[in-house]
């Protein structure tokens, strides 16, 4: 029999002290309901307390829902996981060394619930090495509190390796849309299947208990074998919610989950402003037949431009959640997409990230310096991690990093073919030293990667020497609104030139015309 037990129920199984995994992407998968009512019971006990808790990435809508419900001093004590930008409260406890904070790259932790799950001791891989991951760096501890070593650097094969110990979790929270009278789960209103099957079988194996939450019950047999995601004899209790939300904005969309597809074509252009103009311009680097990773922020904005130029099908667009193919959404539908062609467990997805497949990666920046390292993951008072950052910009032969030349109160115009600063950031973001390395461009210049950095007023290539300056908006003025913004000196190439008119209006650009030269010049 199946055992149904309410969220109230599910929140009384977490023990002071337990090691909590936690399902979920951004606003997919999220265990909701459940995590409403261990917050409450929280709230009301003070207990649960002591909690480690494991999560793959950011869960959360930014300063509500997900786990920013779990951002009570003493709550959890210790976290790892590999984005916190999606539950900034949370993330504030981290800053405040309320907590001790573990950094892992986005895809080791996806793959550490494997290793889990066949009782390995962790993960070892080439990813994070000579970043801040690295034990030679900070070891992926996030604040002075967190002082036990949990990355190791080994040599094997005679190569550096980083080893990433992996935690023994003994209950978990997840989340499926159809349960039968058997306990199998299947996943067919999912946006994302995540890697809850990984953490499920971790969990089960080391003999704790997990607790799915999921939309509807139905009849022993009637579910298509091909949907069941997990099999019932790993899970012990069931959470009925049948409000949950595909996304944490939209309730269901079937397109998203592939039931339906939507005409790309209704989508709506973004409105041109400075990230639509970095968006397109970056959109530029798309070649024929790429697969392709596209990152949060502005980088996330390409789909837009994608559907707009009719090229969604001339290459493949992925997310590190496992969706393949379609039109990728961003903001709160960020980790979906629509029409996807395929959705896949995320492990598998960062296999094939780790393994070089990716021909291409829009990735965005918060600072940059003269060697081409870029940090994205600590600035200011924040800590957002890595994410599938380091993953991504590790392994993949082409990166395109975008981002504003400045920020904090930068007001730009754009229209007619060019564009017009009316009041320049506080901050720069091309500085001396970047204040922790993310992307490392000596080791990304050894492995020969193609790097290049958009703006909206100015596109940089990476090169044995550095930084070159090789394109400029128009409208602009070097030395002025470009060299006087940049705290070093990039070398400005001989063919310095500027970025396409186009870039700065209105409707579409031809892009699929040029993409066609391409594949007539190749043949």
């Amino acid at each position: 029999m199946v055992s149904f037990i309410t969220p109230d129920e599910a929140a009384a199984l977490v023990r002071d002290g337990d090691i909590l995994v936690v399902g979920g992407n951004g606003g997919t998968g999220v265990p909701e309901t459940v995590l409403e009512s261990l917050e409450k019971r929280f709230l009301a006990e003070a207990h649960p307390a002591g909690l480690t808790l494991l999560h793959v990435t950011g869960i959360g809508a930014v300063t509500e829902k997900g786990l920013c419900q779990l951002a009570h001093e003493n709550l959890v004590t210790r976290v790892f996981g590999s984005n916190f930008g999606l539950q900034l409260p949370f993330m504030k406890l981290i800053v405040e060394e309320h907590m001790e904070g573990y950094n892992f790259p986005q895809g080791v932790m996806t793959q550490m619930f494997r290793a889990m799950a066949a009782k390995q001791p962790g993960v070892v891989t080439h990813v994070g090495l000579h970043t801040y991951i690295d034990p030679r760096q900070e070891g992926g501890r996030m604040n002075a509190r967190t002082r036990t070593p949990m990355i190791e650097l080994v040599e094997l094969a005679d190569r550096e390796w980083l080893f990433y110990r992996a935690p023994t979790p003994n209950i978990a929270f997840l989340r499926g849309t159809s349960v039968d009278e058997d306990g199998y789960v299947s996943m067919e209103h999912e946006a994302t299947t995540r890697e809850d099957l990984s953490i499920a079988q971790a969990v089960h194996n080391a003999g704790g208990t997990v607790v799915c939450q999921v939309k509807r019950q139905v009849k022993r047999g009637t579910l298509n074998p091909q949907l069941v995601k997990i099999p019932g004899f790993l899970i012990d209790h069931f959470v009925l919610a049948p409000d949950q939300m595909q996304t944490y904005t939209t309730a269901y969309d079937p397109s998203r989950s592939g039931e339906t597809r939507m005409p790309i074509s209704a989508l709506k252009p973004d409105p041109l402003t400075e990230k639509r103009v970095i968006a397109r311009r970056a959109a530029l680097a798309l070649r024929p037949g790429d697969v392709v990773n596209l990152g949060v922020g502005i980088s996330a904005m390409i789909p837009n431009v994608v559907a707009e130029e009719g090229i969604e099908d001339i290459m493949t667009l992925t997310v590190e959640a496992g969706v393949i193919g379609g039109v990728p959404g961003y903001a709160r539908e960020f980790g979906t997409a629509y029409n996807p062609r395929a959705i896949i467990d995320q492990p598998y997805q960062f296999d094939f990230y780790d393994g070089g497949g990716l021909t291409c990666a829009f990735l965005s920046f918060a600072e940059v310096d003269g060697d081409g390292n870029v940090n994205v993951t600590r600035f200011g008072d924040r800590y957002d991690g890595a994410g599938g950052f380091i993953d991504i910009t590790q392994n993949a032969r082409r990166l395109v990093f975008s981002g504003t030349l400045t920020g904090g109160g930068l007001d730009i115009a754009v229209g007619d073919g060019r564009l017009t600063i009316r009041r320049e950031g506080k901050f720069r973001k091309f500085v001396p030293a970047v204040g922790q390395v993310s992307f490392n461009g000596r080791l990304a210049r050894e492995k020969g990667q193609d790097v290049t950095f958009v703006s909206e007023r100015a596109v940089f290539r990476l090169e044995g020497d550095g930084l070159v300056l090789t394109e400029i908006a128009p409208g602009v003025r070097l030395q002025e609104d470009i060299l006087d913004q940049i705290s070093f000196a990039p070398r400005i190439s001989r063919d310095l030139r500027l970025m396409d008119a186009k870039l700065f209006m209105e409707g579409p650009m031809g892009l699929g015309g040029m993409l066609a030269a391409t594949i007539g010049a190749t043949r």
